[in-house]
């Protein structure tokens, strides 16, 4: 059975603005509808408007320029048409600020759900059902059921209509108590506002390291929330911290060697800026971009570059260039032996960003030399660890 989507975009809000341009993480509230439904895999994605102001127009542009397209349509009978006959349609209410969880528990249903919220004070604006449940603003419908209810809606509201005519069809009601939070009713911007930092606190992802766990929250949290406005894509974050890496190995061959490992320590926020942009639009950066695979061996790059300067350069003769490829084989050892392993001691193991902060005391001294040597012994006992974890497991 497809999945379609339909949004409502007509109601306005207690200032007389429409609800669906109300400002969400950067952007607007009915642009993250949308993207909640293209997460969910709905298409097509139809969207229910009155009068389509300048704001509203620049705001499908934007969609569309991330891959989402939209449907405008100006009443239930030309919105109906759109759907072919079986499809399921994810029904989102006009000013809901959907919880992405909350979508895909009720899209993996399959049937005709509707969710509810409980019928109390803390829930009053949002349109009751019953004596007990109130309605969350999220429901899934058949598309025959909104064909009947738009042949016959008049001057009612489709909104309102279509969730009574779900219920008395016999729509499944579910109750949205997990912990993602619930839908939010906007009336107003300064509802979304708690919301907003909602999205940024879901949208930290895992901190594998203790540098991104320590030392680079306080940078990562303010450059997300600046970028969040712009249309700066993800991809050009990933990029140009290679690009960073890249000229810091550079730099190293030259004897740059301040100015390299600068350069290095610009990098090692931005694949994270970019990772958390990428999950606020819920549009995941993939593992699989070239740009973010080649970190690590640009990583390994700049290491044998220092390593080759020493040799040639500086006092380390050929250790220092035996340091350095072992420290790069060390490293590389170890990502192949802990991949797919959850890792007590994680945050302490050997990690680029890890290796990048470890090098700072080492080059206030001057010592580099010394540098590659402790890598090098960090990165062998890192391996070494884990090695001996999954020997152990395996017993076990």
């Amino acid at each position: 059975m497809g999945l379609g989507a339909l949004i409502g975009a007509y109601q306005e809000d207690d200032r007389g603005e429409l609800r669906a341009l109300l400002p969400l993480a950067g952007r607007t509230l009915v642009e993250y509808q949308a993207r909640c439904a293209d997460a969910a895999g709905a298409s097509p994605i139809v969207v229910l408007v009155e009068r389509v102001p300048v704001a509203l127009q620049d705001a499908f542009a934007r969609l569309r320029q991330e891959g989402v397209t939209v449907i405008l349509v100006s009443d239930g009978n030309e919105a109906a048409s759109r759907f072919e006959a079986g499809t399921l349609i994810l029904e989102l209410a006009d000013g809901i600020a959907p919880d992405v969880g909350d979508i895909a528990r009720l899209v993996e249903i399959g049937e005709p759900v509707i969710a509810t919220l409980p019928d109390d004070e803390e829930h009053a604006a949002y349109e009751r059902i019953d004596s007990a449940n109130r309605w969350g603003g999220i429901a899934l419908v058949n598309a025959a059921t909104l064909g009947s209810t738009a042949a016959m809606l008049g001057d009612w509201d489709l909104q309102s209509t279509l969730l009574r005519r779900s219920v008395q069809a016999g729509a499944r009601l579910v109750r949205l108590d997990g912990p993602g939070g619930g839908p939010l009713l906007a009336e107003n911007a300064e509802a979304l506002g708690g919301f907003e930092k909602r999205l940024l606190l879901a949208s930290r992802g895992q901190r594998r390291d203790l540098a991104s766990r320590y030392l680079l929250p306080l940078i990562e949290e303010f450059a997300t929330e600046r970028l969040m406005e712009t249309r700066l894509k993800p991809e050009w974050l990933v990029g140009a911290a290679l690009m960073l890496t890249l000229s810091a190995a550079f730099a190293f061959t030259r004897g740059w060697l301040w100015p390299a490992l600068a350069l290095l320590i610009l990098s090692t926020p931005l694949d994270l800026v970019a990772a958390r942009l990428g999950t606020l639009r819920l549009k995941p950066l993939s593992r699989m971009v070239w740009t973010r695979r080649a970190l690590w061996p640009t990583a390994g790059a700049a290491l044998l570059a220092l390593g080759w300067w020493s040799f040639r350069h500086g006092e380390g003769g050929w250790g220092a260039l035996v340091a350095a490829l072992a420290g790069v084989g060390f490293a590389q050892a170890l990502r192949i032996e802990r991949e797919g392993q959850q890792i007590a001691f994680e945050p302490w193991l050997f990690a680029r960003r890890n290796a990048i902060v470890v090098a700072i005391p080492f080059a206030a001294l001057g010592w580099w030399n010394a540098l590659l040597a402790a890598l090098a012994i960090y990165a062998a006992v890192s391996f070494f660890l884990v090695q001996h974890l999954r020997h152990r497991i395996a017993k076990d």
